[in-house]
């Protein structure tokens, strides 16, 4: 769907901050959606080992900053998760969340009870390797991006396998480990495809038609994007990874904004801060905002060090309400935007 009407946006607010358990997060990789405002953020922790296997976990939490609660927990088990890469909400109210370590996909209630899981290593139709994103599809199946077989799947909600499209390599319609991916309203799929470092697009039945950026770091170029989500009006967004930016290409294919992140400190963090005066002082007197010139140094150490912006953007979700959510991995948050007419 294309339009003429330019589009702004504006920063909102920040959800999250860095905590073990309860009210935080920690390295989230991805979110998924529902009504009011819910946001169920997928942590994926780390590392493995005996101790901090818990840190992996689901938060449910609202875009209002309201806490609702946590479930789930890392290990091998039924249900556990090792390498947790993405989360998705159907419409049947199921949770669907990938583990590329288990090469399986978990299916949860929306309040977080395991129902059963399904997938096979390999690289036969039907089998995965390395699951790194699932997507609900308009016609209610589901399409994984299965990473390491460099292709796109499609499931039924119960696992089985109906089609799929792609092969290793750099020409159009192929892939170089495929990430994120989602659909628009007519079904068309939308691929994040990671080390060609550019975003193809394809029909519902996997025809290329078209793709957005080039290697680089210029303006409308990529670098390792982790993460694509289109809106009605055919806007474009785009988590530059490896650029730490989001890139919003207009359905002209024009890129009509560029966002480097705007956090502020979100009310969890203010109430940690109150709790712990020591710290709140050790952060009044630090240099959270180094002078730099975005544009030009905007890397992955100047990230690092100013903290207003994205450091590790993974995922970019959005609203009915014009509401973008951009997963801050390495800064353990969530930044919103919204979106102006």
């Amino acid at each position: 769907m294309t339009t003429t009407t330019t589009a702004t946006f504006t920063y909102s607010h920040t959800v999250g901050f860095l905590a073990y358990r309860g009210r935080g997060f920690i390295h989230p990789i991805d979110l998924t959606l529902s009504e009011g405002g819910v946001m169920h953020v997928l942590n994926r922790g780390g590392p493995e080992v005996t101790g901090r296997l818990e840190l992996k976990r689901v938060c449910v939490c609202r875009a209002d900053e309201g806490y609702i609660g946590e479930w789930g927990t890392g290990g091998t088990e039924a249900g556990q998760f090792w390498w947790p890469s993405a989360i998705t909400r159907h419409d049947n109210g199921q949770i669907y969340v990938t583990d590329e370590a288990l090469q399986r996909i978990n299916v949860f209630s929306h309040e977080g009870e395991f129902i059963r899981s399904w997938g096979e290593p390999g690289d036969g139709p039907g089998q995965i390797n390395r699951p790194a994103d699932i997507a609900v599809a308009p016609d209610g199946t589901l399409l994984v991006s299965d990473g390491m077989n460099h292709r796109i799947q499609r499931f039924t909600v119960d696992g089985e396998y109906l089609n799929g499209w792609g092969s290793y390599g750099a020409q159009s319609g192929q892939f170089n480990t495929p990430w994120r991916l989602t659909c628009d309203s007519d079904g068309n799929v939308f691929v994040a495809d990671w080390r060609n470092d550019r975003v193809q697009a394809f029909t519902p039945d996997g025809r290329f038609v078209g793709q957005w950026g080039t290697a680089g770091d210029g303006k409308g170029q990529l670098n390792r994007p982790s993460s694509v989500a289109v809106d009605d009006e055919g806007y474009i967004y785009v988590t530059d990874w490896g650029n730490e930016r989001v890139q919003i290409f207009a359905p002209y294919g024009e890129v009509a904004a560029i966002l480097l992140g705007d956090a502020t400190t979100s009310s969890w963090a203010e109430d940690y801060l109150a709790a712990n005066p020591d710290e709140q002082r050790a952060r009044r007197e630090a240099n959270l905002a180094p002078a730099v010139n975005p544009w030009r140094d905007h890397h992955r150490e100047t990230s690092a060090g100013v903290e207003k912006f994205f450091w590790g953007p993974s995922a970019v979700n959005l609203d009915a309400e014009g509401r973008i959510y951009v997963v801050d991995s390495c800064r353990h948050r969530v930044q919103i935007y919204r979106k102006n007419l």
